[in-house]
């Protein structure tokens, strides 16, 4: 109701100086359809579905118009991630390779950290949905190893699981923001870039701009929750045992994980080069799914069973039709010269600084990733351009936020009811645990990695 209300409202007042009443009807509903992705009295999907159903029964947008964004490269890869994340889960091999890590490093309760950490960094840039990657593959193995050290909720959390829970889920901003694929909003918010500044992020440009601060917070935050956190046990021989036994138990790399691995490395290595290659990104991931499906790794039925994936087409392909036309018919365009006018002599850096502190914990309002990027990205992004900030430097910026933001507290994204939901521990520790961390974001991707950009000559 709330949702409507807000809409109608808009609808009727009257347009700005400058702008068409097609558009601000187009707004009315957009900014409608964004209320109800944060309040979500419906999924996600059904948000944006009755969204741009809005848009044409108004006859605000044209049939063509409305289902253009279904037509976005962007839209389908994601499509196509999903897919591949249901190969990992299906045939096992995200298992696995959590438990080689754990084999690998985990005899030091910090090394399990370290070993989960790397589980995640390896399966992000495949596994688009972080919710999937921690209820697929990381919480089952985490819960695990708590509890193979009697860490139950409770009084014996502190043993080890409060920080192997909280290390897992500060881990994940990072992964979310180091590679395009990771995030399910990181295409929404590359191709807003291009359609509001006129910038391309491509999936080898976001991970090259990604990985100095990436590899940097990476290596801090796992220490940083182990003395935040101070775990009772620190030494954990059982838990590489314990993963030589479950490695013994999955028994030998199986034909179909060998598979799975063979395509994710190709398709890697071809996202890598398509500056190169000239392939788009979509194209390399569906040419991956294609091979996935001819030698059996996956079914079609498993195609058909991934809710996940088609509710992101749903919402995903909405959002991007409705804002590529808010483009097109010259509202972004009209509020970039009206905010410029209005910070005009304003020094675009610490104009810059501070927008993205706000966009950085504005995200205690936000119980979505997808909500906070598809309500505040290109408002955002528009305003420290007309400030004067590098275009390239600026989306980078919102870009990279829009996923560390997750580390604040218990509701940030999908999956912080799984982390949280264990047990392990209380408000006032998530909260301080992930405002410290916030910090570090701040300090490392707004402080070391304007450096890095400047140095790929990005801006």
């Amino acid at each position: 109701m709330i949702t409507v209300l807000v809409a109608v409202a808009i609808w009727f007042m009257p347009a700005p100086t400058g702008v068409e009443e097609r558009a601000w009807h187009l707004f009315a509903i957009f900014f409608g359809t964004i209320i109800g992705l944060i309040l979500q009295p419906l999924p996600l999907g059904a948000v944006v579905l009755i969204g741009t159903t809005a848009t044409m029964l108004t006859e605000t947008l044209s049939l063509s118009e409305a289902m253009a964004g279904y037509m976005n490269a962007t839209v389908w890869l994601i499509v196509a991630a999903f897919l591949f994340a249901r190969a990992f889960s299906k045939t096992g091999l995200g298992r696995r390779i959590a438990y080689f890590f754990i084999r690998l490093c985990g005899r030091r309760t910090l090394g399990l950290g370290y070993a989960l950490a790397l589980t995640d960094l390896v399966l992000a840039p495949g596994i688009p949905s972080g919710a999937a990657r921690t209820a697929g593959v990381l919480f089952p193995v985490v819960k695990s190893l708590a509890s193979t050290y009697g860490s139950e909720p409770g009084p014996t959390a502190a043993r080890i699981g409060t920080f192997l829970m909280l290390s897992a889920y500060q881990v994940h901003a990072v992964t979310c923001a180091m590679f395009l694929t990771s995030m399910v909003a990181n295409p929404f918010i590359a191709n807003a870039a291009r359609e509001t500044v006129q910038i391309e992020i491509t999936w080898t440009g976001w991970a090259i701009a990604a990985l100095v601060p990436g590899l940097i917070s990476f290596a801090i935050i796992p220490y940083l929750v182990f003395r935040l956190t101070k775990p009772e046990i620190r030494e954990t021989p059982e838990a590489a045992e314990l993963a030589r036994a479950e490695l013994l138990k999955m028994g030998p790399i199986s034909r179909q994980e060998r598979v799975v691995l063979g395509v994710f490395v190709l398709t890697f290595l071809l996202w890598v080069t398509g500056r190169w290659s000239g392939l788009e990104p979509t194209v390399v991931a569906f040419f991956g799914l294609c091979v996935l499906l001819i030698l059996g790794a996956l079914q079609w039925e498993d195609v058909l069973a991934e809710r996940s994936g088609w509710d992101a087409l749903i919402w995903f392909g909405g959002l991007v039709g409705m804002a590529t036309m808010l483009n097109t018919l010259g509202l972004i365009p009209w509020f970039s010269k009206y905010v410029a006018s209005h910070v005009e002599g304003w020094p675009w850096l610490p104009a810059l600084g501070i927008l993205a502190l706000v966009y950085m914990y504005a995200h205690y309002f936000f119980a979505s990733l997808s909500a906070h990027a598809a309500a505040l990205f290109v408002p955002f992004l528009t305003v420290a351009v007309a400030v004067g900030a590098p275009p390239y430097f600026a989306a980078l910026t919102f870009a990279f936020f829009s996923s560390l933001c997750v580390s604040l507290t218990h509701y940030g994204g999908g999956p912080s009811p799984v982390y949280w939901g264990a047990g392990y521990s209380s408000i006032r520790q998530w909260w301080t645990v992930g405002f410290v961390a916030s910090l570090v974001f701040v300090i490392v991707w707004m402080g070391i990695g304007p450096f890095w950009w400047k140095a790929l000559g990005l801006f």
